[in-house]
């Protein structure tokens, strides 16, 4: 019955991946700017024949909604496209820096789980104490804090004022990584290179920082509110009175009812750091897909924003599928 519902969920999901990838192609074309030109560096060196060969080898010299008629159909068939800028197949490129923002994103919500579990559980526990009231500040000032302005202030500190962790790329040249998985620390580890898994660390370091650091001060506060209020309820004060210890009243009673909120917001961001990453990648020179996409915009390659753009829609669609299946196993009162 559950794989049911999950395959309903996923044909429902179609209608909005199609809606996404309208939206994105029509927002895509009213933006300022001809690919043709930028592709020629808007010289006066090339013919006006040599232009018009490239807007009726793009389709752009045909109507909008023949356009999108090509491009939906292209898309039914799982063909995402060819690019403009670089000439290649838009699954392709993808594929390619796909496996990089994989593992910054899980290296950011890996780093964010770890500070926001202990300083949302201890804050709750001991609410309005100091440790609670610097746990909170300390989780204000992470949500304020641009993810590019604090991978900025690392770079200076750790990069280039004490030189422990390299500034860009994400290994060194000289780790003579094989790659099976594109995920650099897992190819580390399965093929035994020990300098590669080193060195891919030390890169991913500073980013993940950046980036998970608004993730475990987002999640801290929510984990904190839901527990105190589960906290207060009659259960907790019934298994207090049947003697129960207070790390077995938190951690065992509290804190699995305490997670169902939280897991919401924890598959919002494992969506928000696959998809908003960009910035962060182009301060760090990471190679994945944000940055790609940063260069597909300016550039106007319109088959590759639009390519990138469906991914990141899938992304979102599936963190909010697996949160709700999780949901099931925290309370099997609730359905899909």
């Amino acid at each position: 019955m559950r794989l049911v519902k999950v395959v309903e969920r996923l044909l429902a999901a179609i209608p909005i991946m199609l809606g996404v990838a309208i939206i994105v192609f029509v927002f895509m074309r009213l933006t300022p700017g001809d690919p043709v030109d930028i592709m020629m560096g808007q010289g006066g060196a090339v013919s006006e024949g040599e232009i018009e060969r490239l807007r009726s080898e793009f389709n752009l010299d045909k109507p909008i909604h023949v356009q999108l008629g090509l491009f939906l159909a292209d898309l039914a068939r799982g063909d995402l496209g060819n690019s403009f800028s670089k000439q290649q197949p838009v699954a392709k490129l993808i594929g390619e820096r796909l496996p990089a923002t994989i593992e910054l994103a899980f290296g950011a919500l890996l780093f964010g789980l770890l500070i926001a579990f202990p300083v949302g559980i201890l804050s709750a526990v001991r609410q309005n104490s100091l440790l609670d009231r610097l746990s909170m500040g300390g989780a204000f000032l992470g949500i304020s804090m641009p993810a590019f302005w604090l991978g900025i202030i690392l770079i200076l500190i750790f990069s280039v004022n004490l030189k422990w962790l390299p500034v860009q790329g994400r290994i060194d040249y000289d780790a003579n990584l094989q790659e099976v998985t594109g995920l650099y620390v897992l190819d580390s580890i399965l093929t035994g290179n020990r300098t590669a898994l080193v060195s891919s660390l030390k890169h991913l370091i500073l980013p993940s920082i950046s980036l998970g650091a608004a993730v475990a001060a987002i999640v801290a506060r929510v984990l904190r509110s839901s527990l105190l209020e589960i906290l207060r309820s009659d259960y907790i004060r019934l298994a207090r009175a049947k003697g129960a210890g207070e790390p077995r009243v938190v951690l065992v009673h509290a804190l699995r009812n305490a997670l169902i909120p939280t897991v919401t917001v924890v598959g919002l961001q494992v969506g928000v750091l696959l998809g908003g990453n960009m910035i962060v990648e182009t301060v760090f020179g990471w190679p994945g897909l944000g940055r790609l996409v940063v260069e597909a915009i300016f550039n106007r390659d319109f088959p590759l924003v639009q390519g990138a753009v469906m991914v990141y829609a899938f992304t979102f669609v599936a963190a909010s599928l697996v949160v709700d299946i999780l949901y099931t196993y925290l309370n099997p009162k609730i359905e899909l």
